[in-house]
Parts: structure tokens; sequence; C-alpha cells
């Protein structure tokens, strides 16, 4: 899962990030209402945790954004110990849920989880390590870069993601991405797979996507 922590308390947003962080998920901290909105925009994310008092746009006004261009992605409040206006001001802005500071790390985390298993599944989002594939909005994204993919090279990444650690076969990636339409014999799967590779691994310094000679093509979960 991948959260973003929204607070202008930076030791608390510091530590709550590498809680998170250490707990198995990815986090990214933000200071204050302006940067918060821009980042709580990514489609990546999976939750975010918003204080309501922030410098230049407060947190309610920020859940309020959000809900206004359509973004739905799960919303805990942060407030202050008896601000029960404050929760139902938040609540009304459409916050999901809210916690009272301060607050222990394994209740954040657990309320977090709470709101993932009630949220719809995301079936159009894939995610192998840093990669993230959004099917529905036709985008992908390697750590916090978008990946600039043809249409022919989004479904190469997208089979390969939907197999990955397994052996993807050139008839299995003929049939997916060119609806069996393209000759084996050609060498249009291998230049794809290669703008592909080269797009997703070598503009990054990584090897994710292996060849395996006479058998097909392998994203690697552990690169």
């Amino acid at each position: 899962m991948h959260y973003l922590v929204v607070d202008d308390e930076t030791r608390l947003t510091d530590l709550v990030v590498r809680y998170l962080t250490e707990s198995g998920h990815t986090a990214d901290g933000r200071y204050d209402g302006p940067s918060g909105l821009t980042a709580a925009r990514d489609p990546r994310l999976d939750g975010i945790v918003l204080d309501v008092m922030l410098p230049g746009l407060d947190g309610l006004e920020v859940c309020r954004t959000l809900r206004d261009e359509g973004v739905d992605v799960p919303v805990i409040l942060l407030t202050a110990r008896g601000a029960i206006g404050e929760r139902v001001a938040g609540l009304d802005a459409g916050a999901d849920d809210y916690l009272v500071k301060p607050f222990a790390m394994e209740e954040l985390l657990a309320r977090l989880r709470a709101l993932s298993r009630r949220r719809p599944d995301c079936s159009d989002r894939l995610r192998v390590g840093d990669l993230v594939l959004d099917a529905g909005q036709q985008r992908a994204w390697r750590a916090d870069t978008e990946l600039d993919l043809s249409r022919r090279e989004f479904d190469v990444l997208r089979v390969l993601m939907e197999n990955a650690g397994r052996v993807v076969t050139r008839l299995h990636l003929r049939d997916e991405v060119w609806d069996g339409e393209t000759d084996l014999r050609s060498n249009a799967i291998d230049v794809h797979v290669s703008k592909v590779r080269a797009k997703v691994d070598r503009a990054f310094g990584r090897t994710t996507i292996t060849t395996l000679r006479g058998r097909g093509y392998r994203l690697e979960t552990a690169p």
C-alpha cells in the first residue's frame, strides 16, 4: 500500500512515514495544505493521513476539494482531543475516519487497513515493486515518474505485470497485445519488449524485464 501523510508537525509526519515504511508499505510526507493537496491527487495512493490544522490550506478544505474533484481515496483526519466540531466538520467534508492526537501508530495502521478493506477493489490497478499500472486510466509509473508509453508498449507492460514472476511466451504476448494478428516470425514483439525495457528499466538503471532464450520474457518481482 502507498500512503500520504500531511501534517505541519514535521517530526510527527516523519515518524508516521517511517513507521508505515517499516511496516512494509510506502509513504510520502507533506507539511502544508497546498503541497498536501497536490500530492493527494496522485492516483496511486491507497490512503491519506491528514491533519486538520495546516498552513496555507486547512485539512478540511483539502478533503473537500479532493471530493469535489472526484478523488475517492480514503482519508483519516488527525484532530485535537475534544475537538468534536472538527471531527463532525471533517466527516461532513468527506473524510472516512478520524484519529485524536496523540495516537498509537498501531491504531493508525489498523484504521488504514480497515479503510482499505471497505474500499471497492481497485481491480484496474497493478503493482509490482515500485511499478504501478492503472489500466482504467491507461497510465503507468515507476517510483514517482510517469512512464511515456505507446498503446502497444502499455499493453506489453500490462501483460508482464499481470504475470509477474512467471514466464510470458511470445505467443501469449501476440494473443494478448496483437489479438493474434502478428506473425511470430516477425520481430514486432521483440522490438516492443525492447522499447518497454528501455523506458521501464534502462532509464532507471534497473533490470526488471528479463529475456529467457527460447522461452519468453519475465517481469522479476524482486529486481
